[in-house]
């Protein structure tokens, strides 16, 4: 209509994309609604720390019965050999376990009866007399060598009081106390300890089909080998450590026995496992300690002790174990070194003592699915500007 004004368009406002739109603030600045991923993020570290107390105090709760459980299964894992062989021979599993176990009790009795009150008696007045030793050993280097060396502070320097030997004795023999503190609690130990070591020797194969079903049938072969190979090598170079420390200890007590050095027996025990599961300076600490014992009683006798454990070492070395430890992993002395050190430092003594037959359990494995490639030999130098037969390279013929 003549004399109405048309309205004035009105430009559409510009549409400003999501991500550059920021989100509404309040008055001091902060967002008003916490991103989408805040909340399942702290829902998350919220779990994840309340898993690692409750696992924290799980284990701090069964750490002994966890030991126990693996010390049964190292025992289970380490008679295998003898199981099998007679499986082989046609008992059955259960019954050739039952057997093992009862011929080892057996033996063990034996053992009790013939040395145990010997044993505890001397063993009780070594560690009593340790420290005294040290001293008698450090007075006579000084009257020997000329020297100044103080007793009471080299004794200090290597802790040897007669709580802290108690206290190591404690360690790497758990239960000791417990025999003569405790005959109940230790009567329950020993059975829990030999029920589970039945039933881990009896029921192998079948514990082994169990876990495979856990897996994809395509993983399952793989699953099964991994673990006979593991049990066999691992019980294999347990048994033959064991043969090897018992003939080291035998020989080691008729040596100290025949010689008159005191407190014989626990000495021959004591070289006996601390020379076969501490490898590489397992030796040197091994024949130490009798040769300090021997050194402050006789000095004469230190030198004997010294000189039979070098001849026995290399006896050792190149006739014994070689054909003994014939069907099981040899483990190199540096890989178990690292070992043992890493065993100590995770779980103490027990974890140095235990570290060796794991490392054979995971060498065998690597051994078995590890694929190694032929060593390539590296060509033989030859003379700038000629050929590989000794004639000069085509170009260099052409040129000329």
């Amino acid at each position: 209509m003549p004399g109405l004004r048309r309205p004035r368009a009105v430009p559409p406002s510009p549409v400003v994309p999501k991500v550059l739109q920021r989100a509404p603030t309040d008055s001091a600045g902060w967002p008003r609604q916490e991103p989408p991923w805040l909340r399942r993020g702290v829902l998350l570290v919220l779990a994840v720390v309340t898993g690692y107390q409750l696992a924290t105090w799980l284990f701090g709760h069964l750490r002994g019965f966890l030991g126990l459980l693996f010390l049964a299964w190292l025992f289970a894992v380490g008679i295998e050999p003898i199981v099998e062989a007679l499986v082989r021979r046609g008992l059955r599993r259960g019954a050739a376990t039952g057997l093992v176990m009862v011929g080892l009790f057996a033996v063990a009795i034996g053992f009790v009866t013939v040395f145990g009150a010997l044993l505890v008696d001397q063993l009780s007045q070594l560690v009593t007399v340790l420290p005294d030793a040290v001293a008698d050993v450090v007075r006579w280097v000084n009257q020997t060598f000329g020297t100044d060396f103080r007793a009471a502070e080299v004794v200090d320097s290597l802790n040897l009081t007669s709580e802290r030997v108690q206290g190591l004795v404690q360690d790497l023999a758990p239960g000791l106390v417990g025999i003569l503190s405790s005959l109940v609690g230790l009567l329950f130990q020993v059975l829990t300890f030999l029920l589970f070591a039945y039933y881990m020797s009896a029921e192998g194969p079948r514990m082994r089909a169990v876990v495979s079903t856990w897996f994809p049938p395509r993983h399952q072969r793989v699953i099964a080998t991994v673990w006979e190979i593991a049990v066999d090598k691992t019980g294999g170079y347990l048994l033959s450590r064991l043969v090897l420390a018992l003939v080291n200890a035998a020989a080691t007590g008729v040596l100290l026995w025949g010689i008159g050095v005191p407190y014989w027996l626990p000495l021959a025990i004591w070289t006996g496992i601390v020379s076969q599961f501490i490898p590489t300076v397992g030796t040197y600490l091994a024949i130490a300690l009798p040769a300090l014992i021997a050194l402050s009683d006789q000095p004469v006798d230190a030198v004997w002790v010294v000189l039979f454990g070098t001849v026995y070492q290399q006896v050792e070395n190149y006739l014994l174990a070689p054909r003994i430890t014939a069907m099981t992993v040899a483990v190199h002395p540096a890989v178990a070194f690292g070992a043992v050190i890493a065993g100590a430092a995770l779980f103490g003594p027990m974890g140095a003592l235990v570290s060796i037959p794991v490392v054979a359990a995971v060498q065998a494995v690597l051994e078995t699915y590890g694929h190694g490639y032929e060593l390539v030999e590296e060509e033989p130098d030859v003379d700038e500007g000629t050929g590989p037969t000794g004639e000069p390279p085509p170009d260099a013929a052409n040129s000329a």
